[in-house]
Parts: structure tokens; sequence; C-alpha cells
């Protein structure tokens, strides 16, 4: 199978299907016109085929005739999709679901025998390109499986593989990752407020600093704590900064906080 070649079917036409699709028409993976995203809102179908040429249609029997199946539907529904879609899915259609919760061996449970089943975990930085996806292989997805789908993943960002078991984790870590960003952002912005810093000159900085540090840390390759001692002078105002976060137990609260989210993301995919 040639990728550049395959058809490529997108069930759902959400913000993380148009991200995907809108990388893999930049990246030239395939021609727009392989590529086909379903979806029962019309308008939304309209708006992405006017904004990169691809097909679409509101019916989910196209994927007949691909080689490519990505489940981007609601956890909700995909039991529904899945047996709308079970008897179309040639043996040799390799199915990528990045639908949050539902396990491979939920998927392949449902659809016919033999049907390769990789999962994926990605994250909203997708939408400009610098998303992070781990990919797990279901029990019959083989290496070159997990090449293609790589492919596709790394049109958009990075990529990792784990084992479907540590998927809970990387949900917590880098699913949910951008939230707790954004949530630090948040507090350090209030601050810049109440301390007379003007609104956008305080945004410009914060966006810079965090951007900044995860650069720092990723090009220096030190570790986070290395770089956290390196930036704490004796007596100076880090240091007062990081005392008083440790006094109020930050560090073990953020250490809770990811473990809440790994164990919902168990309890959703039992559910």
């Amino acid at each position: 199978m040639s990728i550049m070649k395959s058809k490529v079917v997108f069930i759902g036409a959400g913000n993380m299907a148009e991200a995907i699709v809108s990388g893999m028409v930049a990246a030239k993976f395939c021609a727009p016109g392989k590529i086909v995203l379903t979806d029962i809102r019309t308008e939304r179908l309209a708006e992405l085929e006017a904004k990169h040429g691809v097909s679409t249609s509101t019916d989910n029997r196209v994927v007949k005739d691909a080689e490519i199946v990505v489940l981007s539907v609601k956890p909700q529904v995909m039991d529904d999709v899945l047996k709308g879609i079970a008897p179309l899915l040639r043996k040799e259609t390799l199915v990528i679901s990045i639908a949050a919760g539902i396990p491979a061996a939920k998927i392949e449970d449902v659809l016919e025998e033999g049907v390769r089943v990789v999962r994926v975990m990605p994250n909203t930085p997708a939408l400009i390109g610098q998303g992070a996806s781990a990919l797990a292989a279901g029990s019959l997805a083989d290496e070159a499986d997990m090449e293609v789908a790589e492919s596709i993943l790394q049109c958009i960002g990075l990529t990792v593989r784990v084992e479907e078991n540590q998927i809970d984790a990387v949900t917590a870590l880098s699913g949910s990752g951008p939230a707790y960003v954004f949530y630090l952002l948040e507090a350090m912005l209030a601050a810049a407020d109440d301390m007379g810093l003007e609104k956008e000159t305080a945004r410009t900085l914060a966006l810079q600093t965090v951007e900044g540090a995860a650069r720092l840390m990723k090009d220096s390759g030190e570790e986070a704590s290395e770089l956290r001692i390196k930036v704490t002078s004796k007596g100076g105002t880090t240091e007062a900064a990081i005392k008083s976060m440790d006094e109020s137990g930050v560090k073990a609260a953020i250490v809770n906080a990811l473990k809440a989210a790994q164990a919902r993301s168990i309890e959703l995919s039992q559910g």
C-alpha cells in the first residue's frame, strides 16, 4: 500500500480531525482529494471542503474502499459508529482511533475479525502543528501499521510509542497537559495584574517565559530540577517564590492532579 495514494477517511470532523487533515495537506502526505471527512453537520463539512479542498460526506459508508480510517468521534457514539462501519471495512484497512477512553480491544471486538487498530492520544497543540501524540498498537497491528500511523500523526507534531496500558498515564500527562500550562498562565497573569503590570506586557512576558523555559529544558537536555536550582539564588526572589509554593504544597497538588486525571481516564476506558 502506498501511503501517498491511500484513501483516508475521518469519521467525525471535529477540531482534532481538522488539525490532522490540515497537517496532512500541508505536509503533502496525500492529495486533499484522497481525504474524506464524515459528519452529520453539513455546514461543518462545507467549511472543511472550502478550507482544505478535501471531500466530505454525511454517510459513513464511504469507508468501504478506504485503506485508512481515523475514528475521531465522541466516545458516547463510538459503539454505534463501529457497528455501522464494521461490515464495510476490508481486512487490509488500518483503523486509527483518537477517541479518548476507548481501548483498542473494544474497537476490535466490534469490527470484523482481522482489522488492525492503532490507538492514539494526541493533544490540542496539534492545532498549530506542535502536538504530542502517543501511539499504542492493538493486538493485530504490526510494525508497518505503526509506521503508517506515525507518519500521519507526525504531520501535526512529535510522536512516541507506548504500550496501551500506559495510555491513561499519557492522557494525564500530555493529553490534559496543555490545560495545566494554561492554568499556570492564568495564575501568573492574575498575579501580574495584582502587581500593576499592563495586561499586554504581562501576557507577552508570561508567554515568552513559558515557551523559553520549555525550549531551554529541551535544548539543554538538563532535568527540570537542575534548571530550577540554577535559577534559584540563595536569598533571592525566586527562592522566595519557590519556598511559598512548597509551603502551599503546590508540587504535591500537581502530582495528585495528574493521578486524578489518570484515574478518571481508567474509569472512562472501563465504562
